[in-house]
């Protein structure tokens, strides 16, 4: 017997490719909402029913939402952020804070790092060929 699900659709992890956001666009942001629509309106999507929906969350909801008088979820920012593309509510709220965005440094992931340090591996393999290439023919340094 199958079971009937309540949302037949299969959500896409969408990532769009990250947008450099001009910092003082963001401070002028008077209210993390702001900051939100921002983030928003900078991934170009067609309607909101594209951002809603991707997100999980409900038409009525968004609405009032964008109105606020609701709150965005807080364990959808990374997932908004994610779909659109910027960090613009991320960055609102370090500045918020008072921290400095241009002194934070994302730490490398564990993809990264690997791929770091093969390449690093490599290099030294290259290295090693070129000095004995150097050496099979008599230009030992």
């Amino acid at each position: 017997m199958l079971q009937s699900v309540a949302d037949p659709q299969f959500r896409l992890g969408l990532k769009r490719a990250p947008q450099i956001v001009d910092l003082a666009v963001v401070m002028a942001q008077p209210t993390l909402l702001a900051a939100i629509k921002l983030c928003i309106s900078l991934g170009g999507f067609q309607s909101d029913k594209q951002v809603y929906s991707a997100l999980g969350i409900d038409a009525g909801h968004w609405s009032r939402i964008l109105r606020g008088e609701a709150h965005f979820p807080v364990d959808k920012l990374n997932e908004l952020m994610d779909l659109c593309g910027n960090e613009v509510p991320m960055l609102w709220i370090l500045m918020a804070r008072a921290y400095d965005p241009a002194s934070l440094r994302k730490q490398e992931s564990a993809t990264e790092r690997e791929l770091r340090i093969a390449h690093n591996a490599l290099e030294d393999e290259r290295k090693k060929v070129r000095i004995l290439t150097e050496a099979l023919h008599g230009r030992v340094a």
